[in-house]
């Protein structure tokens, strides 16, 4: 049992040593993360409708 706590106060002492991103960070490292998960869901949306519509043009 005493590992167990030995280990939760390791962890909370070096959670206090973590280097947190101010709210205005986090906002903009958010707002970059979800254009470029939109960006590549519509590029590859794209992508794979071209490449249906190759496909259905060699095949037909």
């Amino acid at each position: 049992m005493q590992r167990i706590m030995n280990f939760f106060k390791e962890v909370a002492r070096e959670m206090k040593k973590v280097s947190w991103p101010s709210r205005k960070e986090l906002v903009n490292y958010t707002a970059i993360v979800l254009a470029t998960v939109v960006f590549f869901t519509v590029f590859f949306a794209i992508v794979d409708l071209g490449i249906s519509k190759l496909i259905r043009l060699v095949f037909e």
